[in-house]
């Protein structure tokens, strides 16, 4: 199970297609609401998240997290102490850690991505602390699975998906949505 987190003021197409995407691929994933259970995200729609940051259970049943960006939605995730544990525990027990637009910084932040290949929106290079800068849109090194924006939110739940299960069923769901 894949723990997705919206904070308030995330970008909604960087959470809605990766969890599309998985749903599709008979992978479990629920929305966490930081601070709340329905979250508003950047562009003013409203979410009623699965649970509550208070009752994750960070435990072998975990196989992730995904941080959508967005602002003040990346900040926010970054200010969450639950957030933090569960970037932690994704840390320490090689658990896949997902993170797309401004959100990877949070990762780079924590140092999570010294030596490792990843991506961020433009103007987040920096916060990429350590990391070898990819060229591609989506970069996945390890158990780290970055992107760059919105407009790769799709590839991005494709690289999970890859990444879960395998290519061919990421391929099928792509061919299925007549994803080009």
């Amino acid at each position: 199970m894949l723990y997705c987190f919206l904070a308030p003021g995330f970008e909604e197409t960087e959470a809605i297609a990766p969890i599309d995407l998985l749903r599709r691929a008979k992978i479990d994933v629920l929305t966490v609401g930081v601070g709340a259970k329905q979250i508003t995200g950047s562009h003013g729609i409203p979410f009623v998240c699965d649970l509550t940051d208070d009752a994750i259970v960070l435990d072998d049943t975990l196989s992730g997290v995904i941080l959508p960006g967005g602002m003040p939605g990346t900040i926010n995730l970054e200010n969450s102490d639950s957030v933090q544990r569960a970037l932690d525990y994704c840390f320490e027990n090689g658990k896949k850690l997902c993170a797309i637009c401004a959100a990877p910084s949070v990762l780079g932040h924590k140092g999570f991505l010294k030596g490792k290949t990843a991506i961020a929106f433009p103007g987040f290079e920096d916060d990429l602390k350590g990391a070898v800068l990819s060229e591609t849109p989506v970069a996945v090194d390890g158990n780290i699975i970055t992107a760059k924006g919105a407009g790769v939110a799709l590839d991005f739940g494709f690289a999970i998906v890859a990444a879960l299960k395998d290519q061919q069923t990421a391929d099928a769901i792509r061919q299925s949505i007549q994803c080009p």
